[in-house]
């Protein structure tokens, strides 16, 4: 590989840097290729401080098809020197990447560098242009053969490579089957325990409750009213007198209802007028009155009280 070596000049009291061009390969070997990465460029050594450089612009120099400019001008500084009495110098480092597509010998473009230093002295340093020869992978014409791309190369698993990877699936199966016997013990429990079931008067009551107000009392809303009230009381009378009120109509319902000894006639009555007044309201579209619906809540919960204290006697009774 030739080096220029840049000559030494002497401008008034300062010392123009000196240094060398270098021509080498990105990829570390003896001999370029075709299509290998060269680094071209220059070191020079003693730049004081302050000091600027300006480069040559090689961008439009290189053949784009024999020689390519693949990075331009980088600088960098390798160094820092600084002796006893004396301003700091460094020693800097200039490259640009090439990358040749032809086989044979290239002279380079020199390397100039006008170089300024810290007091305005104004100087051109100038490289030796490098050599670079690039050579190609002989071919026997005779016996050239293409064979098929080779696969990848593969290396027997040691265990070091292994062990993260199984220890991970030991932990995810551990953290399975700790769920799943979690989920199981809770199951378990859960059907062990015996179930709470509400009394059907509380639920009655309840229910009978969301519609006092007057809320429901307007025309468009009264058959919602009507409907949510007896549908309470149909449950509430299925459970508690062992009747499908659900599945009966208001006289099925009252005709069996009569049969039972524990309702008196006025709390039966009152709770029979209800169910007419909600039946004219769901299918006659009857309008009730405001007098008519302040009397339904109440009505309905008179009925459940003085019911379910004959179902908690009767429970006793059993027990």
């Amino acid at each position: 590989m030739m080096k220029g070596i840049l000559s030494i000049l002497i401008l008034f009291s300062g010392i123009i840097p000196k240094g060398e061009a270098f021509l080498e390969p990105l990829q570390k070997r003896d001999s370029i290729l075709i299509a290998d990465q060269i680094i071209y460029g220059f070191g020079l050594d003693s730049v004081e401080q302050g000091a600027t450089i300006a480069l040559p612009d090689y961008s439009e120099i290189f053949d784009k098809d024999t020689l390519v400019l693949v990075d331009n001008w980088k600088i960098d500084t390798l160094r820092t020197h600084k002796a006893k009495g004396k301003q700091k110098s460094y020693r800097i480092h200039g490259r640009i990447v090439i990358s040749p597509f032809e086989a044979g010998e290239f002279v380079l473009p020199p390397i100039s560098v006008q170089y300024t230093s810290a007091s305005g002295q104004v100087d051109t340093l100038v490289f030796d242009p490098q050599v670079m020869k690039v050579t190609t992978l002989p071919v026997d014409p005779e016996n050239f053969e293409i064979n098929d791309i080779k696969g990848q190369m593969r290396y027997p698993l040691t265990f070091r490579e292994v062990y993260p990877y199984g220890f991970g699936l030991f932990l995810l199966a551990a953290v399975v089957i700790a769920i799943v016997c979690i989920v199981k013990v809770r199951r378990s429990r859960t059907e062990d325990e015996p179930e709470v079931r509400e009394p059907a008067y509380i639920t009655a009551l309840r229910k009978l409750e969301q519609y006092r107000g007057e809320k429901y009392w307007a025309p468009e809303k009264q058959k919602q009213f009507y409907s949510g009230i007896t549908d309470t009381l149909r449950a509430y009378i299925a459970s508690r007198f062992g009747i499908d009120a659900k599945e009966m109509t208001t006289a099925e319902i009252f005709t069996a209802l009569k049969k039972n000894s524990e309702l008196t006639p006025e709390l039966y009555s009152e709770a029979k007028e209800l169910f007419e007044t909600a039946d004219f309201v769901k299918f006659a579209k009857h309008i009730a009155s405001d007098e008519d619906n302040a009397k339904v809540v109440p009505a309905a919960v008179r009925f459940v009280t003085s019911t379910y204290q004959v179902e908690e006697t009767t429970e006793e009774d059993v027990l």
